[in-house]
């Protein structure tokens, strides 16, 4: 049986294909979001609470490094294989370097009821994979466009590590690693015991707008559909190959293979939109959050596990 969390994204699914009356509205969506990246920062800090060393350093350096490498090597395969335009390439190479915080938290609980031996640093995986893929597309994009990347440098940075997303995660591993579990637990409790809670009710409202993006269903992106299918696959390899390198436990390996395998569906549609106004965000958002997620979400996770056993266990 799949964990409870992922039947709730397939009740919103089923909900959203029959066109059901069914909906979360926009407050309650934007209230489960915020706890669920907060909680996700604070679970994270905690962890980190007293294990925090300069050894982490490579290990973060070598997640950001995969984050930046994903757009360079999607950007011709979208360019030249999906054949895309310059701006939706970039777009979409931006969304799939960028990471879900849906999809890792979903990872997150799927090592947890698993119990297996995770790092307390994942948490900021999240952090050092939001920002490099999203500057690497955008520069890709301005080089084809023979314009200075630098006219739009400084607003890129501003929105982007500001965002409600960044903030929230990092302050929440601030505030975790600064109390530990138990400090703070009269408040962090209330938060953590909650956290299946939120992100049930989080992922049927995530199944309830993947239904609505492949509605109908888009036959005449093939393409995209096709790349959105495959791609989630090879970028779970690379994850994996990062993790083995840094020699990162069982679990750790699995939630980063996830990360890498994720596409961003909140950071990176703000981004580029400001950055690249002529991509359609649409089709963004109809690879990421209409394919990619529920891949990711019903079968992708269980499949990398058994994938890294394989390659690195047995």
């Amino acid at each position: 049986m799949p964990d409870i969390v992922v039947m709730f994204f397939l009740l919103g699914l089923l909900a959203g294909a029959v066109k059901s009356d069914l909906q979360v509205p926009k407050a309650t969506y934007d209230t489960l979001s915020l706890l669920l990246m907060l909680t996700i920062g604070l679970k994270g800090g905690m962890a980190l609470h007293g294990n925090l060393h300069w050894g982490l350093v490579p290990e973060l350096m070598g997640v950001a490094l995969l984050s930046a490498v994903i757009p360079l090597m999607l950007m011709p395969v979208l360019r030249r294989l999906v054949r895309l335009s310059p701006a939706d390439s970039a777009s979409i190479a931006a969304h799939y370097g960028s990471v879900s915080a849906g999809t890792f938290a979903v990872a997150l609980a799927y090592v947890e009821a698993r119990q297996l031996a995770v790092g307390s640093e994942v948490t900021l995986y999240l952090v050092a994979m939001e920002l490099p893929a999203i500057m690497i597309a955008i520069a890709l994009y301005r080089r084809y466009q023979g314009a200075a990347v630098k006219e739009s440098t400084s607003k890129l940075w501003h929105e982007t590590l500001t965002n409600r997303g960044v903030i929230l995660l990092a302050g929440g591993v601030v505030i975790g690693a600064l109390y530990g579990p138990f400090q703070g637990e009269e408040v962090t409790n209330l938060f953590t015991g909650a956290f299946k809670g939120v992100l049930a009710l989080f992922l049927l409202e995530m199944g309830l707008t993947a239904a609505q993006t492949l509605r109908p269903m888009p036959w005449h992106h093939w393409r995209l559909v096709t790349f959105a299918l495959v791609t989630p696959m090879v970028l779970s390899l690379m994850g994996i190959a990062v993790g083995a390198l840094v020699g990162l436990p069982i679990g750790s390996v699995v939630i980063l293979a996830a990360l890498a395998a994720s596409a961003s569906y909140i950071a990176a549609p703000a981004a580029m939109r400001a950055a690249i106004p002529e991509a359609n965000i649409g089709l963004a958002m109809l690879a990421s959050l209409g394919i990619t997620f529920p891949l990711n979400v019903m079968l992708g996770i269980p499949v990398y596990h058994r994938l890294i056993e394989w390659l690195l266990v047995s």
